[in-house]
């Protein structure tokens, strides 16, 4: 299995490496940015991608989209630091095929690469059931409104990014981001920039 490790610390992609090498017949490459990591995947189309959310410039859930149109199309696995149900359901619905938090065992992290080896899908148990809870009981959540674009945007403001900046970062318009800050704000109850700036700046760990 051909096996392409993005996440942007080098101690995580080492770390997955080496537990990967316990496992037979596994060929890996490594990739620190969104950039990198497309490329790399259209030099030698990988089997399997193992993604971080949180990466410079383009975000995890553009990577993803772009990486579905792919062909042949890898099968993706996300490993991500926080365990919030949200971004789990933003990346599936993103073409993600599996979900797994850093925090959780090795074993998981092998079950979800041989499961998604083996043409399945995988979610982390404890992130499976939160997300079972809240589709069944419609679950509030500060962050349930909110589009992957609009989460990419939320997580680039809470770096302390300029609205310019966030436009250059994910290669879209002044324009357009200043537009989705508009309907963030709307969304998420808040008047002013300032307000959801702040807002941002407490809840990094959401985009983590």
């Amino acid at each position: 299995m051909k096996i392409l490790i993005v996440d942007d610390h080098p101690i995580v992609r080492a770390g997955v490496r080496r537990l990967l090498a316990t496992e037979p017949d596994m060929e890996i490459a490594e990739a620190a940015s969104g950039r990198e990591a497309l490329t790399a995947a259209r030099a030698t189309p990988p089997d399997l991608v193992i993604l971080d959310l949180n990466l410079p410039g383009m975000g995890g859930f553009d990577i993803i989209a772009r990486l579905v149109r792919e062909r042949p199309r890898p099968r993706i696995l996300v490993l991500s630091m926080h365990d919030d149900p949200i971004f789990a359901m933003r990346a599936l619905e993103a073409g993600a095929d599996g979900y797994v938090s850093k925090n959780a065992p090795p074993t998981q992290i092998l079950e979800a690469v041989g499961r998604l080896g083996k043409g399945q899908n995988y979610v982390g148990p404890d992130l499976a059931q939160q997300l079972a809870l809240w589709n069944s009981h419609a679950m509030a959540h500060p962050l349930k409104d909110l589009s992957r674009r609009d989460l990419e945007i939320l997580r680039l403001l809470g770096e302390g990014r300029s609205i310019q900046q966030i436009a250059d970062a994910l290669g879209i318009g002044y324009k357009t981001v200043a537009n989705n800050c508009g309907q963030i704000k709307t969304k998420l109850g808040v008047k002013r920039t300032a307000e959801l700036v702040r807002f941002a700046v407490m809840n990094r760990e959401l985009g983590d």
